[in-house]
């Protein structure tokens, strides 16, 4: 039986890059050292960072004055990085509440000294659209806005063309939807992304950053770990980092590089959540929670209206190959991701199965 992974993260990996990782694991190019061995000084493993470094910046069209950085932690980390090395001249941080993690990030800047705003929230309708920046919204009130491009658990996103518009500084967490569609990073000031959806394994943490702008800044009480000018003065080598995870990101990579890059994966997605939400939207069993231009195109959220019968539907499609589909507890329903990985045919054995169900209710 053909079985589909739709877990939101850690996510499914490319298979030739799993072939590659099992034939490393015995020994990495031509080191004579298994990959989950070799050291990070090594110039094996320098060649991997600074190859992963050159294939995000092509990949992403990152110019020279923006830093990129490998960083661990998770985005949860940034929540707590961004502020301390950002919000060093008013204090405080806008947020636009889109869903959990936006939250989140709010709570961790308040958490670490700084204020975190929610200027704008959705929460009280259950995230179920974006909310937008205030008419009187002043951005000089703020050391930057910091937005969650694609929300994970609602399934709701910023795409390039509903960003929000601001002249002041932005930083996008960008976990759930990096490398997936195409964004001008040149509008924003900083952008982070953890590993485990579209990058690879969980364990190693993206953040690219605006030399300018950190140079700007005068830090205090901020230790070497938390701050991202000794990334860049070390090549994110400051301590040992994750090597296997950047290993394994890098091999993701040069798949996508293979694949013929965002543009083409962003197609991709577009046509494979594009046919799910067709399906949901014309059928009288099933809805999607999101509407409109700001629905995700990797993470689609649905539900049949009933908590009991959406739980025994996802046990059933687990037990049909189909997992992972449960949706997160704070929503409940359904959730189908579909990162860069997903197999073509996914979509359309996650719709057989739908409909068969729905004739069987």
């Amino acid at each position: 039986m053909q079985s589909f992974n739709f877990s939101a993260g850690p996510a499914v990996l490319p298979a030739s890059v799993l072939s590659q990782i099992q034939r490393d694991l015995q020994e990495a190019q031509g080191s004579q050292t298994s990959i989950l061995e070799i050291s990070h000084r090594s110039a094996t493993f320098q060649k991997i960072i600074d190859q992963a470094q050159k294939r995000l910046r092509d990949l992403m069209k990152i110019p020279n004055d923006y830093a990129v950085l490998f960083i661990q932690g998770g985005g949860s980390l940034q929540f707590e990085m961004m502020p301390l090395n950002f919000a060093n001249k008013t204090g405080k941080v806008a947020v636009l509440d889109s869903g959990s993690f936006a939250h989140k990030a709010a709570l961790a800047a308040t958490a670490v000294g700084k204020e975190g705003v929610e200027v704008a929230s959705s929460r009280a309708e259950k995230y179920r659209f974006l909310p937008s920046l205030p008419s009187d919204f002043d951005p000089a009130d703020y050391d930057y806005l910091h937005i969650t491009a694609n929300n994970t658990i609602e399934g709701t996103a910023y795409h390039a063309n509903n960003l929000p518009q601001t002249t002041g500084r932005l930083v996008a967490d960008m976990s759930s939807n990096i490398l997936a569609e195409p964004y001008d990073i040149t509008k924003f000031d900083a952008v982070f992304a953890g590993a485990q959806k579209n990058l690879g394994p969980a364990g190693i943490t993206l953040a690219i950053v605006k030399k300018e702008w950190l140079a700007e800044q005068t830090l205090h009480n901020v230790g070497p770990m938390m701050s991202y000018q000794t990334y860049i003065d070390k090549d994110s080598l400051y301590n040992t980092p994750p090597v296997f995870a950047i290993y394994a990101l890098n091999l993701v990579l040069g798949w996508l590089e293979e694949q013929g890059g965002v543009e083409v994966m962003f197609k991709k997605h577009q046509v494979m959540a594009g046919k799910l939400y067709d399906y949901l939207d014309h059928s009288d069993f099933y809805h999607a929670l999101v509407k409109g231009d700001q629905r995700s195109w990797t993470n689609v959220v649905f539900t049949t209206g009933d908590a009991k019968r959406d739980a025994a539907i996802a046990e059933k499609a687990d037990k049909a190959g189909l997992h992972n589909l449960a949706g997160h507890r704070s929503v409940g329903g359904f959730r189908a991701s579909m990162y860069n990985a997903q197999a073509d045919e996914a979509v359309e054995a996650l719709i057989t199965f739908l409909e068969q169900v729905r004739k069987e209710y």
